[in-house]
């Protein structure tokens, strides 16, 4: 299957390309002005995905567009399974390591293909940390992560929806939960919870959510470390129970892990 291409859509979710090789879109289900069923789906997809149905064969220029062979810059099938998505992410962080970099996806050629949808492999959610950018750290383009950054990797609604809307909708077979070395909201966390002082405005929330990851059988630099750790596994967990995701984890279609990046060496390694 082409990374610009879909064929999984379910009864009643399918869209038909055109005579010109356009997407057509399903029509909605409405009664007395309520969007239901596959008229429900389908606007969701347009408002996130961009596009009514994600990819179900891109037209640029009038025509369908078959995804040419990776020359780097180009789309090619993407990893199918969780375990072919981690091998990807693991081989882009070993070139960023060794300043390898492919810097793929990037040409006018894909960014043209782009915008008739989004077929991505892997969701990321980590920390709002400047260092720490997905794209740059795991060596990816313009298409292949679906990321989703917050402090500490905090949840909440929003980045609930938003990790799972990537599953659901464009069934995305990875999600990495994400921590880092030297992460200031955890830092923030451990202080606060230490001195017993009130963080102004909504940062009292995001600390409050890493408060009962602290690992208190550390002390100083150490526990903060070892925090970030704990609450990487902690994210994971919550989110492994959901139950839109948990299903899909039963049953092999969805891994869900955790991951720690070093500052120091830049290299990501998994925690469990």
């Amino acid at each position: 299957m082409n990374r610009n291409e879909r064929t999984d859509h379910g009864p009643g979710d399918s869209a038909a390309p055109t005579a010109n090789g356009t997407t057509a879109v399903p029509p909605t289900t409405a009664t007395t002005g309520t969007v239901t069923g596959t008229g429900r789906r389908a606007l969701l997809r347009a408002v996130v995905g961009g596009t009514a149905v994600v990819g179900a064969g891109l037209a640029l220029g009038g025509g369908a567009v078959a995804a040419p062979a990776r020359g780097r810059g180009l789309l090619t099938e993407r990893p199918g399974s969780p375990a072919a998505a981690l091998k990807e992410l693991a081989e882009g962080n070993q070139r960023w390591r060794r300043m390898r970099q492919e810097h793929p996806h990037e040409s006018e050629e894909i960014r043209q293909v782009l915008v008739s949808g989004q077929n991505p492999f892997a969701v990321v959610l980590g920390c709002i940390d400047s260092r720490v950018p997905p794209e740059l750290v795991f060596d990816q383009g313009l298409g292949d992560l679906m990321t989703v950054r917050s402090a500490g990797e905090v949840l909440d609604s929003s980045v609930i929806g938003s990790v799972a809307y990537g599953v659901l909708e464009l069934d995305i077979p990875l999600i990495l939960v994400l921590g880092h070395q030297s992460c200031g909201a955890v830092a923030a966390a451990v202080e606060a919870e230490e001195s017993g002082e009130e963080l102004p405005g909504h940062l009292q929330y995001v600390v409050e959510q890493i408060f009962p990851s602290i690992d208190h059988s550390q002390h100083g630099d150490a526990r903060v470390d070892a925090t970030v750790t704990a609450h990487a596994l902690n994210v994971r967990r919550q989110l492994a129970a959901e139950p839109d995701l948990a299903e899909r984890i039963a049953d092999g279609r969805l891994a869900v892990v955790a991951a720690r990046y070093e500052l120091a060496d830049q290299r990501v390694h998994r925690i469990s």
